[in-house]
């Protein structure tokens, strides 16, 4: 039994509640259902889905939870999804919506600023001063300068300026 097949298992309410009446010492459908208030006809669906899943066993007087099942499943590994670069990039210089740094190294720099400049939306206007005032609020912690953050926005073409407006460009 996997963790995945576990949590199918359980992911219904009725299961659920079936299944802890049985941890907890229902022995047979009639303790179940008195533990759970839960009708008879439920009580015994989800017995026999708990059973056909691996979680119960014993016979109709005989109702407990198969252990070594719930320790396998335990022990098996969920495959993770492969980390995004994108997104350990961020979690390396960004914390609580504030820059804890800016990378040396170009590409992980451009991916900070690209998060930075979603704070601009697409198509607006945006004088100096309120560019610096919300480039003040990512540069909190000291992480950087917000006239330097201003600047590589533009020489990166996240942002245009001409003549103290400045708007973002792309999408």
């Amino acid at each position: 039994m996997t963790a995945q097949a576990l949590a199918g298992a359980l992911a219904d309410d009725v299961r659920r509640q079936v299944f802890a009446a049985i941890v907890l010492g229902g022995a047979d459908a009639p303790a179940v259902a008195g533990r759970t208030g839960l009708s008879a006809r439920q009580v015994v669906t989800a017995i026999r889905r708990l059973v056909d899943a691996g979680l119960v066993t014993g016979g109709d007087r005989d109702l407990r939870v198969d252990a070594d099942r719930l320790r396998e499943a335990a022990r098996t590994s969920v495959p993770r999804p492969a980390d995004d670069p994108t997104d350990r990039v961020l979690r390396t210089f960004v914390s609580d919506g504030r820059l804890t740094g800016l990378p040396a190294q170009r590409g992980r720099r451009r991916v900070v600023l690209a998060h930075v400049a979603k704070s601009f939306e697409p198509g607006v206007r945006y004088p100096e001063r309120a560019v610096d005032e919300v480039l003040r609020h990512w540069c909190e912690r000291g992480g950087c300068d917000h006239a330097a953050l201003r600047r590589y926005l533009v020489d990166e073409q996240l942002m245009a300026r001409e003549q103290g407006v400045y708007w973002r460009i792309g999408d």
